[in-house]
C-alpha cells in the first residue's frame, strides 16, 4: 500500500514516551530491532516496540534500518501489532511524554532529572558539536542542547519563534544549567497558542517595570513618567525574550551618560534572568554616533551584523534604542530603513522634535512633548529610565545625571537638584571633569564604545582610585588641548553687530583651528563661544565656527529656532544643499561648499531679525 496525501503525518516517539502515547492507526518511524520467522521487530524508541507480522512488509530491511510503519492494534498485553507503509510524502511530529511541565526559573532544582520545558524558541545556535535552543518561557531563559553528530543542525524544522516541547535531562556545565534534550516537538494549533497565551501574559507583568519616584523633584519628569516606563517596560521584556538591543547614542557626555546607564542596567539584568556571561555582549550592543541624529552609515552598520547574527547565530532581529538622537527629520531616512526590517525603533532625545519622526517609533521621551526644553538633558532621562528597568543599579549610576548636565551646559533647574544627589561624593567640578575626560576620551575611540575604559572613568568598574586617576590625567590632556587650540584661534575670531544688537562672532576652523585633533570644530566653536560670553556677560551673543561646508552655532540670549532656520534655509537657497539641525539655539548646518557664502549670509540675516 502506497501512500501519496501530501499531508500525511508521521511520529516520532520521543525518548520518554510509554505505551500510553502510542495510538492506534497513527503512523511512526522507527528502526528494525531484529527479525523473526513470523515477521520483523520494530522499535518505536528505546521503550517501545512492535511486530511487523511478515505479510504486512513491504520492503527488505537489515538491523537498525529505519521504517515507517502503522499502529493496526494495541493487544490488552500491551503487545502491538505495525504494517510497513511507505509514504512519498509526508512530514514529522515528536510525540512528547504526557508530563507536568517545568518552568525554566526551577530547573536549578532538577539537576541530573529529565523533565519536559514548553516555550519559545529565540536562538538557535549551531556550534561544532550540538545545536544550542535558547527557550524563553514566562519565568526565564535557558539553553538547550541537541546532538545528532558534531556540526550538524539536530530539528531542522524547528524554527526561530516556534512554541516548542522539550523533553531532556538537567545538566551543570561550566556553572551554567543547561538542557540535553532527548526529544525536541514543535507544538502547533491549541498547544502551541495555550503556551503562547501563557507566555505571554506573564511576561507582560513581569516587564511591567517597578513604580518608583524619581531622584529628584521635577513637574516635566512627572509629565514624562507614562511615556519613560513604556520604555523600560519594552527594555525589560526583550531582555526576557532574549531580544537583542542595539542602543545608538550621540558620542558626547550626555549621551554617553544617558547609555552606559541602560547598558549597566540592562546588562545587570541579563545576569538575574539567568543568561549566559557572553549575552551582555552579544544581545546588547551599544554604540556612539558621531552626528546628533541616526545616520544612514549608523543604520547600515547595525543592520549588517544584526543580520549577520541572525544567520550566523540565530538571534532575532534587534530592537534599536535611540539616546540624545533620533527626534528629527534628519533620522527619518534611516529610520525608513528600519522599518524595512521591522525593527522597533525606541527614541529617548530632548532635542527640539519633528512630529513626523513619531509614526516610524514604538515610544518616543522627549522633553519638549510635555512644555520642557533640552535644559532636560538625555543623561537625566537615561537614568530615570535604567532605575526602572533595573532598580538594583541605581547607587552605581545615581551621579550620572549631574555629569551629563554639567557636560550638556544645562540650566534647568533640575541641575541644581541632581548635583545635590550626586553630591557629596561628587562635587561640580567633579561632574564638570568626568564630562570633559569622557569628551576626550570618546574622541580618540571614534566609533568604538569604549566599554570598560568608560566603565572606569564614571566610576562604574569598582576601582575608585583608578578612576580619580584617569579622570584627572585626561581632563588635564583635554584642558592642555583646548588652551592651545584657543590660542591658536582667537587672534582669528571676526566681530559684527547686527541689527537687534546681538554680537556675532565669527571663526573659520577649517584653516585657523588644528584640524584632526582633540578638541574638534564643534567644540572648539563652543570653548570660543564660553569665552565671548565671559566677555560680554550681559549681551547677546551668537557664534559660528564654521568650515568648507559647515556652520557650528552656539548662542546666548537670542530666541532662535535652528531647526526652523534650516528649512527656510533649504527652501530658500535653491542648489545649496542645506540640511542639519540640533537644539533651538545650538546646532549645526552642513551645505554645498560652493553655496557656503550665500548660507552663511542668509543665515546671518536670520541671526539678526531674532528676538533677543
Amino acid at each position: 500500500m502506497v501512500d501519496t496525501t501530501a499531508d500525511t503525518v508521521v511520529y516520532r516517539l520521543g525518548v520518554n514516551c510509554d505505551l500510553e502515547e502510542v495510538e492506534e492507526g497513527k503512523t511512526y518511524i522507527g528502526r528494525v530491532q531484529g527479525f523473526a520467522p513470523f515477521g520483523a521487530f520494530v522499535q518505536l524508541n528505546d521503550r517501545v516496540k512492535g511486530l511487523v507480522h511478515k505479510s504486512n512488509v513491504k520492503m527488505q530491511h537489515r538491523e537498525r534500518d529505519p521504517i515507517i510503519v502503522r499502529v493496526i492494534q494495541i493487544r490488552s498485553n500491551g503487545n502491538i501489532d505495525l504494517e510497513e507503509v511507505t509514504p512519498t510524502v509526508y512530514h514529522t511530529q515528536t510525540v512528547v511524554k504526557k508530563m507536568p511541565a517545568v518552568r525554566l526559573s526551577e530547573i536549578g532544582k532538577k539537576i541530573g532529572r529529565t523533565v519536559l520545558i514548553e516555550g519559545e524558541v529565540a536562538q538557535i545556535k549551531q556550534t561544532s558539536g550540538p545545536t544550542i535552543f535558547t527557550i524563553v518561557d514566562e519565568s526565564g531563559t535557558e539553553n538547550a542542547a541537541a546532538f545528532v553528530e558534531a556540526g550538524v543542525r539536530a530539528y531542522p524544522e524547528v524554527q526561530l519563534g516556534d512554541i516548542v516541547g522539550i523533553v531532556g535531562e538537567v545538566m551543570q556545565r561550566n556553572n551554567q544549567l543547561q538542557i540535553e534534550v532527548a526529544s525536541l516537538a514543535v507544538l502547533e494549533g491549541k498547544d502551541a497558542e495555550r503556551v503562547r497565551a501563557r507566555i505571554d501574559q506573564a511576561l507582560e507583568e513581569r516587564a511591567e517595570p517597578p513604580d518608583l519616584p524619581f531622584l529628584i523633584q521635577s513637574d516635566v519628569l512627572e509629565r514624562l513618567k507614562p511615556e519613560m516606563r513604556s520604555v523600560a517596560q519594552r527594555i525589560r521584556k526583550a531582555v526576557f525574550t532574549a531580544r537583542p538591543i542595539v542602543l545608538r547614542h550621540h558620542a558626547d557626555a550626555d549621551g554617553i551618560c544617558a547609555a552606559v546607564a541602560i547598558e549597566t542596567a540592562v546588562t545587570a539584568l541579563m545576569r538575574e534572568n539567568g543568561d549566559d556571561f557572553d549575552a551582555e555582549y552579544f544581545l546588547f550592543k551599544r554604540a556612539p554616533s558621531k552626528a546628533p541624529f541616526y545616520e544612514i552609515e549608523d543604520i547600515t552598520r547595525d543592520l549588517d551584523f544584526a543580520l549577520k547574527d541572525h544567520i550566523r547565530y540565530g538571534q532575532k532581529m534587534p530592537m534599536i534604542l535611540l539616546m540624545d538622537n533620533g527626534s528629527t527629520e534628519e533620522d527619518l531616512p534611516s529610520m525608513r530603513v528600519a522599518q524595512i526590517y521591522n525593527l522597533p525603533v525606541m527614541v529617548v532625545d530632548h532635542h527640539h522634535p519633528d512630529e513626523v519622526v513619531d509614526q516610524y517609533l514604538v515610544a518616543h521621551v522627549n522633553p519638549y512633548h510635555v512644555g520642557g526644553d533640552f535644559g532636560i538633558t538625555t543623561g537625566m532621562l537615561g537614568v530615570e529610565i535604567a532605575r526602572m528597568v533595573n532598580p538594583a543599579v541605581e547607587a552605581r549610576i545615581r551621579h550620572l545625571p549631574a555629569v551629563a548636565a554639567v557636560g550638556d551646559r544645562s540650566e534647568a533647574i533640575e541641575r541644581a537638584l541632581y548635583l545635590a544627589v550626586a553630591a557629596p561624593a561628587y562635587s561640580e567640578d567633579d561632574c564638570r571633569d568626568i564630562a570633559l575626560a569622557l569628551d576626550y576620551e570618546q574622541f580618540w575611540l571614534r566609533f568604538s564604545d569604549g566599554r570598560e575604559i568608560v566603565k572606569d572613568i564614571l566610576n562604574l568598574s569598582g576601582d575608585a582610585e583608578r578612576h580619580r586617576r584617569l579622570v584627572r590625567l585626561l581632563a588635564d590632556e583635554a584642558n592642555r588641548a583646548i588652551e592651545e587650540q584657543i590660542e591658536a584661534v582667537m587672534p582669528h575670531v571676526e566681530a559684527r553687530i547686527l541689527p537687534n544688537g546681538v554680537r556675532l562672532f565669527m571663526l573659520d576652523v577649517e584653516i585657523h583651528a588644528h584640524r584632526f585633533t582633540f578638541p574638534p570644530p564643534g567644540k572648539t566653536s563652543g570653548e570660543v563661544h564660553d569665552r565671548l560670553v565671559s566677555r560680554y556677560p550681559d549681551e547677546p551673543v551668537v557664534t559660528l565656527g564654521y568650515g568648507p561646508d559647515f556652520v557650528v552655532l552656539r548662542s546666548r540670549g537670542v530666541m532662535m529656532n535652528i531647526p526652523q532656520m534650516v528649512r527656510e534655509l533649504r527652501q530658500e537657497i535653491v542648489g545649496g544643499g542645506v540640511n542639519g539641525g540640533g537644539h533651538l539655539v545650538v546646532g549645526s548646518i552642513k551645505f554645498v561648499e560652493g553655496m557656503r557664502n550665500d548660507v552663511i549670509e542668509s543665515l546671518i540675516r536670520k541671526i539678526g531679525k531674532a528676538p533677543i
